[in-house]
């Protein structure tokens, strides 16, 4: 019986900063591969980077894999590049009312 051979591919995602590729890397993290039989997904951060490593059993495989993966990162860094900001505000605003309320 063949060996079967799996196709890797690595990509690295430069994000607006360390904080952004970790929440980016949580949030995909959530959704698992829906074939992970033919699909292995790993994701790290090194800094601000976003680091996503691609095994899979054909290249037809990789190239969706690809596809949707980037498809959900754009998503999210679109929601981080319209809320962060605010969230970041109102996360202070939140500290600063609970030190005043003691």
């Amino acid at each position: 019986m063949a060996e079967t051979q799996w196709h890797t591919m690595t990509i690295k995602l430069p994000m607006a900063s360390e904080e952004h590729a970790t929440i980016v890397k949580r949030v995909i993290d959530v959704d698992k591969e829906l074939q992970s039989h033919v699909v292995k997904r790993t994701l790290t951060t090194e800094g601000n980077v976003l680091v996503a490593t691609f095994k899979t059993l054909t290249v037809r495989l990789a190239r969706l894999t690809l596809n949707s993966f980037l498809e959900n990162v754009d998503l999210v860094v679109r929601t981080l590049s319209e809320f962060a900001e605010d969230a970041a505000q109102y996360k202070s605003l939140s500290k600063d009312s609970s030190n005043h309320e003691k």
